[in-house]
């Protein structure tokens, strides 16, 4: 969520009233509204002059969850990178930062999403509908999968032997094999979710303001069309990210 701070209470320090913030409640959910009252430990940052609430809304869920994984498999310059849902809400951020991290990046997407994976930094873009990238001969430092689709066994055959499989979407199953190949082999299987922190939230407004990441938004919806919202969402063809609006009713 985005929005100005409207009231503080007399023990916080962080934030001041008319502050523009931006941030996420996690499981805590509740941003589906005028106003909410958070505590001040909450993921939230100061949004930059120049990203609207509309962006900074978009960015804590993708971009923390991106920035999250790629930490994790000790993303470095010069690596090879597969971005698996390179159009999605995580995946978006995933290719941009990968870039900033100075990785070699492929995303794979459908044939609607190719030119969007090129404007956001991809070298190369797989079109999944057309090749199977486990039969290419290429073999990555990383593969992230966004979306929760890619094979296990080929992800595995195309990793580098200490190569990090990076799983956004878990299942019991993954845990389990996953487990297995790292018991069996030097490449890791990471999943589970991610920790959303203000120090992260702050790395990725830097970025933003800098010019190095930009949110991917793909429609917005007034506060009064969330079930449209959710609808065309749970569609799984959405680019980036769904933005609910809501309108400040004493402003016009």
């Amino acid at each position: 969520m985005a929005g100005e701070v409207e009231e503080v209470g007399k023990e916080v320090t962080r934030f001041r009233k008319g502050d523009l913030i931006f941030g996420s409640t996690g499981f805590g959910f509740g941003t589906y509204a005028e106003y909410i009252c958070l505590s001040e430990d909450t993921a939230l940052a100061i949004k930059p002059a120049n990203m609207t609430y509309e962006e900074a809304a978009a960015l804590p869920v993708g971009g923390v969850t991106a920035l999250h994984f790629l930490r994790k498999a000790n993303i470095r310059s010069g690596q090879k990178v597969l971005i698996y849902g390179a159009s999605g809400s995580v995946g978006t951020y995933a290719v941009q930062l990968a870039k900033h991290f100075g990785a070699e990046v492929t995303g794979i997407c459908s044939t609607a999403n190719v030119e969007l994976a090129r404007s956001l930094g991809a070298d190369k873009v797989i079109d999944y509908t057309k090749e199977d990238f486990s039969r290419n001969g290429e073999t990555y430092d990383i593969i992230f999968d966004t979306v929760g689709k890619s094979s296990f066994s080929a992800c595995k055959k195309s990793l580098k032997k200490q190569g990090f499989y990076l799983l956004a979407v878990m299942e019991l199953s993954h845990v389990v094999r996953g487990l297995w190949m790292s018991m069996t082999s030097g490449k890791k299987v990471i999943s589970g979710a991610s920790n959303e922190r203000s120090e992260d939230l702050v790395f990725l407004a830097e970025l933003m303001e800098a010019g190095k990441i930009k949110p991917v938004i793909d429609r917005r919806y007034p506060l009064e069309q969330i079930p449209e919202a959710h609808s065309y969402v749970d569609r799984g063809h959405k680019k980036g990210n769904v933005v609910i609006t809501v309108e400040h009713r004493n402003k016009i």
